[in-house]
C-alpha cells in the first residue's frame, strides 16, 4: 500500500492542469461537468483549475458559471467570458492566455467526453513523453454513441478524406478532447489560421509538420443530453473549405 501512494505522490510532482472549457449555451450541462471535472481532478490529487470561457450564451450560462465559481472557488473556476460567439479555436487562445497551468486539456462541456478517463491521459502523457495525447474513436474501444446514420457518415466521412489528403499520424482528427504541453500549444496556435472546427484538425497537422509527438487514447463519444448540437451546414462547408487549405498550404 504504502508503494501505491508514493507512486501517486510521484506522479503529481508540481505539475497544474489547465482546463479549457468554451461554452455557448450550455447551461444544463456545466453543472455537472464541472462537478465530474472537480470529482476526478480531486481524486487524483493533481492540481488543477477550470477555464470557462463563454461566448456571450443568451440562454444563461455565465449566471450559473458564476454560481459554480462560489461553490467551488475563485481558484478553481475561472471566468474568462467573450461578448459574443467568436469560433472555437479563438476561444482556445483567449483560455491559453489565462491558463496557470503547465499542461493544458481542451475538452467540449456538453458532457460528450467522460471525464473519468482524463487521468488515462495524464499518465499518457507522463510515461510516454508525448508533447499533446488526443481522444479517438476510430482505434482500440473506442466509439460513438446516440449519433444517427447521417451523423455517423459525416465523421468517418471527413476523416477517412483527412487522412487520405493530409496523412496527419493521427486517427481521429476532428475530435476536441486533448491535453497538450502548454508550450506545445502556445507554439501551435501561433501557427493556426482556423477559428471553427477546422482548428481541431489544423492542430494535429502542425503538431506533425513541427515533429511533436502524439499519443491517443481510445475514447467514448457520446452524443449531448442537453442542448442542441453546434454543427450544421455552415460548419461542414468550412471544414471542406479548410481541409483543401491544408491540403494545399501544408
Amino acid at each position: 500500500m504504502a508503494s501505491r501512494k508514493g507512486s501517486q505522490q510521484s506522479r503529481v510532482g508540481g505539475d497544474k492542469y489547465s482546463v479549457l472549457l468554451p461554452t455557448y449555451n450550455e447551461r444544463e450541462n456545466l453543472p455537472l461537468i464541472v462537478w465530474l471535472l472537480v470529482k476526478y481532478f480531486g481524486e487524483s490529487g493533481y492540481d488543477y483549475e477550470i477555464i470557462v470561457i463563454d461566448d456571450g450564451s443568451p440562454d444563461g450560462t455565465l449566471e450559473v458559471a458564476e454560481q459554480l465559481q462560489k461553490i467551488y472557488g475563485e481558484d478553481k473556476i475561472l471566468l474568462r467570458p467573450r461578448a459574443k460567439k467568436l469560433g472555437l479555436g479563438t476561444a482556445y487562445i483567449h483560455g491559453i492566455k489565462h491558463a496557470r497551468g503547465n499542461y493544458v486539456f481542451i475538452m467540449d462541456a456538453d458532457l460528450s467526453h467522460h471525464v473519468s478517463g482524463s487521468p488515462v491521459y495524464l499518465d499518457n502523457t507522463r510515461e510516454g513523453g508525448y508533447d499533446l495525447v488526443s481522444g479517438t474513436r476510430y482505434r482500440g474501444d473506442g466509439g460513438v454513441y446516440g449519433w444517427d446514420l447521417r451523423r455517423k457518415l459525416i465523421s468517418r466521412g471527413a476523416n477517412y478524406v483527412t487522412q487520405v489528403l493530409l496523412r496527419p499520424g493521427a486517427s481521429d482528427l476532428t475530435g476536441s478532447f486533448r491535453l497538450y504541453k502548454k508550450e506545445v500549444l502556445e507554439s501551435l496556435v501561433e501557427r493556426c489560421v482556423s477559428k471553427g472546427y477546422v482548428f481541431q484538425m489544423e492542430m494535429i497537422v502542425r503538431a506533425r509538420q513541427l515533429n511533436y509527438t502524439i499519443g491517443e487514447v481510445p475514447i467514448s463519444f457520446v452524443d449531448r443530453v442537453y442542448g442542441e448540437s453546434k454543427l450544421g451546414g455552415n460548419e461542414i462547408v468550412s471544414f471542406l473549405k479548410g481541409l483543401l487549405t491544408l491540403f494545399a498550404t501544408t
